[in-house]
């Protein structure tokens, strides 16, 4: 899952350095969304389950939006089609969309 306008995407931030760090203390292997750090809420984890990666939809909108200078229109096309919208197996991450009452 490549982010738009990857500039360095071959150096990881300090933030996935951290998350990194928390995984390998976990022994895990979730699979994570290049570009999306600061969207990154938690992981989640069933009984039996892998360890799923879980993105608020609005975090990763406004990264977006801010980074790249989408508009909110291009930005939700982007994270429904690229993200909501792909699979790449059981340890696909998780996306968590606000509920609006």
């Amino acid at each position: 899952m490549m982010r738009p306008m990857d500039k360095n995407k071959d150096e990881p931030t300090p933030l996935r350095e951290r998350i990194n760090e928390i995984l390998l203390q976990q022994d895990e292997n979730a699979l994570l969304m290049d570009g999306f750090d600061e969207a990154l809420i938690g992981f989640s984890q069933r009984i039996n389950e892998p360890l799923l990666a879980v993105y608020s939809y609005s975090k990763m909108i406004e990264t977006l939006i801010t980074r790249d200078g989408m508009s909110d229109e291009e930005a939700m096309e982007y994270v429904d089609y690229n993200c909501v919208g792909s699979w790449v197996g059981e340890r696909t991450p998780i996306i968590v969309m606000p509920l609006e009452l």
